[in-house]
């Protein structure tokens, strides 16, 4: 049944219904199916189906009378027919499903007398693994189905879903937050994968111009060491709304929609994981609940305090976003990241179909604390003292070494403000998106936070 798990956890990941079966045979598989009639416009292509297709033509024969089929979801009439025909000598089902089950719940084919084969049937094999996986996905699918009814606000675009789909590496399921005080309606798209009760939460916050699938190869090592993540994506990035106005965009408010995020989501146990505006603006947050938070993850980000200046390779880079306000995020990433393939850049691109969408690219640059009095300063060096005197969590530190902006010294500056900040993690062919080596990294702070 496990195994029948992991190919309903296919199906979801390729929006289908999350129905996975598998055929033994001697106490070996020797055939996997999953939900696939969405994708393959077929209403016949339900996992038992897919299963019993692939057993048939592994055996030469479409007579699987020595075999025992296992499926999440206790099967509908169509596919206990089929097993029927089959004549599948067991069946052995997780849930049980009280709209169209044929096994009992609403009929009972497998019980009928006047057909000339007995296939066996035992239900509630590892029912409530099975049964919850059902339930999240189509409780996540009626949220989504809400938050694309929310309103859009009039000042605001929203990118077009299809902009979205096919993602490489990026098979999680979308949440959205439309009622945050700060944002006023604006929606807010976060991912929440794991158990709620982890012994950890990564809450994992971006930069510019990135998103949440910036963090794509690090999820799913947090994910295998049984924690939770979180990982939003900015108001004007990514999946969620973005304002037209470019002033629409300030630290400040950015700022409060983060607290406002963290707090209605109740996040606990947090490993604060930051690069680039997650950063800017992250680190200033577990001053503002410091029980929340256990620990720092930071890569090449900095805390713009307004009293000292800025790096040269920063400047350059505002200058340049000021000069070329159009540029393409997907070659950006490319450039920077060369053993990317086209359809990861182009899922950079996504967010932003045209310069409507491009009001936080303008405005993030100039929005860095270049003055004392700049919004944002005052409460960067808050959180400078912060982290170099009260913070009490651990921290782990990356470098993606061949980073022009916010390279190794502006890190070993902002290590040393940080209290009990180790040597850092140096990836010497990293650059500024340093996530996107982002696998080796995970698996070296599991460790660390674990110890």
């Amino acid at each position: 049944m496990r195994e029948a798990l992991a190919e309903a956890a296919l199906a979801e990941a390729a929006g289908e219904v999350p129905v996975g079966a598998v055929v033994v045979r001697e106490g070996r598989v020797i055939a996997r199916g999953h939900n696939l009639p969405v994708s393959r416009h077929d209403p016949t292509a339900h996992a038992e189906v897919q299963a019993l297709r692939a057993a048939a033509a592994a055996l030469g024969n479409y007579r699987l009378d020595d075999c025992e089929l296992y499926v999440t979801l206790e099967p509908c009439a169509m596919c206990s027919g089929a097993m029927l025909h089959a004549r599948v000598r067991r069946v052995v089902y997780g849930a049980a499903d009280p709209k169209t089950g044929a096994a009992g719940s609403v009929v009972d084919l497998f019980a009928e007398p006047r057909l000339n084969h007995r296939t066996q049937v035992q239900g509630g094999v590892l029912a409530d693994a099975c049964g919850r996986g059902l339930s999240e996905f189509f409780r996540n699918r009626r949220q989504e189905s809400r938050m694309q009814a929310q309103p859009l606000r009039d000042d605001a675009l929203r990118t077009p879903e299809g902009r979205f789909r096919d993602l490489p590496e990026y098979p999680w399921v979308p949440h959205y937050l439309a009622d945050l005080p700060a944002p006023a309606g604006l929606r807010m798209h976060f991912l929440d994968e794991g158990p709620r009760d982890a012994p950890r939460t990564w809450l994992c916050l971006h930069g510019n111009p990135a998103r949440s699938y910036l963090y794509r190869k690090m999820i799913p090592v947090f994910l295998a060491d049984g924690d939770r993540v979180v990982a939003p994506d900015l108001v004007g990035f990514g999946k969620s709304d973005k304002p037209k106005r470019d002033g629409a965009h300030t630290f400040a408010w950015h700022r409060q929609v983060l607290l406002e995020f963290v707090e209605r989501m109740d996040l606990r146990n947090v490993v604060l994981v930051v690069q680039d505006w997650g950063g800017l603006l992250g680190l200033t947050l577990p001053m503002a609940a410091p029980d929340r938070y256990d620990g720092l993850l930071v890569m090449n980000t900095t805390l713009a305090t307004g009293d000292t200046p800025l790096s040269p390779g920063f400047v350059a880079w505002r200058d340049m976003c000021a000069k070329n306000p159009e540029f393409g995020v997907g070659r950006l990433f490319a450039r920077g990241n060369p053993h990317l393939t086209p359809e990861e850049c182009a899922a950079y691109d996504a967010p932003f179909p045209d310069g409507g969408h491009r009001a936080a690219l303008r405005v993030f640059p100039a929005m860095v604390p270049d003055a004392p009095d700049a919004d944002g300063a005052a409460i960067s060096r808050e959180a400078r003292d912060f982290l170099a005197q009260r913070w009490t969590g651990r921290t782990f530190m990356a470098i993606g070494a061949q980073d022009p902006v916010l390279g190794v010294p502006v890190m070993q500056a902002l290590r040393a403000q940080i209290r009990g900040c180790p040597e850092p993690m140096v990836l010497p062919q990293a650059g500024h998106f340093v996530q996107e080596h982002g696998a080796a990294i995970a698996r070296e702070a599991v460790g660390y936070f674990r110890r």
